[in-house]
């Protein structure tokens, strides 16, 4: 199996395209009058996952032959999962239900994993043409629509000033008593995985997810945040790790920017 490269430049040069070219199959489907069918779990599964996933699945493999694990294909044994040093990790159309509100706040994920952590991240919400992308090595970016990329960073923590990037469809008692505790803050809703790269560019301090997730929900934006200077942890203050279990749920986690907190004490 293919070593990981020292410069990861191509690799992230690659997985974005396919991350837009996914996003375009994405948007001809979001642009029609789409059905919806549910999943086992009951969440909404529209075409447009199947459409990113195949166009993703078809082309990564063409350009490593590292395993993939998308979340339309994920029942792939731990026993056989174990002995991946480095894969893909990739959720076709996160934020599913934002795409069924027709509200733009919906990303392709893309992630390279090595050693149980991401070493490169692109995050692309195609209704916005908004992109994130970063990799060891290489920095954390943004693109917007027509624009050249730009670097972007975290910020230093402002106690005086917190704002928060929150979740537009998940609050629960949890959450509400770990908020109040944390005192006075401002809040910014945002869909996906977007909720993450606020963070990364400086426009959010921190993003508790009080509540589980699955891997490919956050391997692509954890490595941007982390590129841009910030942190990705679980609620032991412990860097959020991948594919060490049978499952592929995340414990609860903290997202916040480059000064180290310990907003474990808030819980």
């Amino acid at each position: 199996m293919t070593d990981l490269p020292a410069d990861l430049g191509p690799l992230m040069r690659e997985a974005r395209d396919i991350a837009r070219d996914a996003g375009a199959a994405i948007m001809e489907i979001y642009n029609s009058d789409f059905a919806v069918e549910h999943k086992a779990d009951d969440s909404p599964l529209t075409a447009a996952d199947m459409a990113a996933h195949n166009l993703i699945v078809e082309r990564l493999g063409a350009i490593s032959d590292w395993p993939i694990l998308s979340e339309e294909s994920k029942a792939i044994p731990f026993s056989e999962r174990s002995r991946w040093t480095t894969y893909w990790l990739v959720d076709p159309l996160d934020g599913t239900k934002e795409f069924v509100k027709r509200n733009d706040e919906f990303t392709v994920n893309i992630a390279l994993i090595h050693d149980h952590r991401p070493v490169l991240g692109v995050v692309y919400a195609p209704a916005l043409d908004l992109m994130y992308y970063a990799a060891e090595g290489q920095g954390a970016w943004k693109e917007t629509a027509g624009g050249e990329p730009q670097p972007i960073s975290c910020r230093e923590l402002d106690p005086d000033n917190l704002v928060l990037s929150s979740s537009k469809s998940h609050r629960n008692a949890d959450l509400e008593a770990f908020l109040e505790r944390l005192g006075p803050q401002s809040a910014t809703p945002m869909g996906s995985s977007l909720k993450f790269c606020l963070v990364a560019e400086g426009k959010a301090d921190l993003y508790p997810r009080i509540g589980l997730t699955s891997e490919w929900d956050t391997g692509a934006a954890q490595a941007v945040v982390e590129q841009a200077g910030g942190h990705v942890t679980t609620t032991d203050m412990q860097p959020l790790a991948y594919n060490t279990k049978e499952d592929l749920l995340n414990p609860w986690f903290f997202v916040f920017g480059k000064t180290w907190t310990d907003w474990a004490r808030y819980l």
